[in-house]
């Protein structure tokens, strides 16, 4: 009736946790086990393959969780199953997870690449950029930066370990490290970002603003003064 991807990991008490019998089967499935109570440690991650007969176990017009609800039910019946699955697998739930994604996709696609000083710019691979991606004199990008499309980056400005998404505007002499900058966003000149910092869409960060690193500015909001303490700027 339904197999679900599992994957090993050292700490399953963020997931759902599978015991496997014989041929694949599932024994016991648990969401979220308290720590030292899940049966394994494999873990469900993410990818389904069901018969369509699962729809008569979801009533109609109600919500449902397939892993609270419907896996349950499932291994009662002896119709879950689990296949492991080797390589690459992640959770990018948490910022610093969803950053250290983009370094490992970065490191296997630009195996090949060294570090590039031309007209007056300096990239440190690896580095990704979008169309449409333009950098001002002087400016230092990488290593591990991800500038989406359309971004403007000014003179003299520093980005390492950050992804940088779509139409942010980067003016002079700003330093970023280690931070998500969503789309949109304005940022002054002489800005210094930390590393653990989020800046969410559209937010503006005026000219000579420090953000101490694990700061989080919420979208559209708007920034004047230093932040000095780590905190969340709703």
């Amino acid at each position: 009736m339904a197999t679900i991807a599992l994957c090993e990991v050292e700490d399953p008490t963020r997931y759902g946790v599978a015991e496997l019998a014989e041929k694949g089967r599932i024994t016991r499935f648990i969401e979220k086990p308290a720590k030292g109570t899940a049966p394994s440690n494999l873990i469900n991650a993410g990818i389904y393959v069901l018969n369509p007969k699962i729809f008569s176990y979801i009533p109609k017009r109600k919500h449902v969780s397939m892993e609270r609800e419907i896996f349950p039910r499932l291994v009662e019946e002896g119709k879950l199953y689990g296949y492991p699955i080797n390589g690459l697998w992640m959770d990018i739930g948490k910022p610093e997870e969803y950053l250290q994604a983009n370094k490992i996709l970065l490191d296997i696609h630009s195996k090949t690449q060294k570090t590039i000083k031309r007209n007056k710019i300096e990239l440190k691979n690896p580095v990704e950029m979008g169309k449409g991606v333009n950098l001002g004199l002087h400016s230092v990008i990488g290593p591990y930066a991800i500038l989406g499309k359309n971004v403007m980056v000014g003179k003299n400005v520093q980005i390492k370990e950050s992804v940088i998404l779509s139409d942010a505007k980067i003016d002079d002499s700003t330093s970023i490290n280690g931070a998500i900058v969503g789309e949109g966003v304005k940022i002054g000149k002489n800005v210094r970002i930390g590393r653990g910092c989020i800046i969410g869409d559209k937010a503006e960060i005026k000219d000579n603003v420090s953000i101490v690193k694990g700061t989080t500015i919420c979208p559209a909001k708007e920034v004047s003064e230093n932040i000095l303490k780590p905190t969340n700027i709703f």
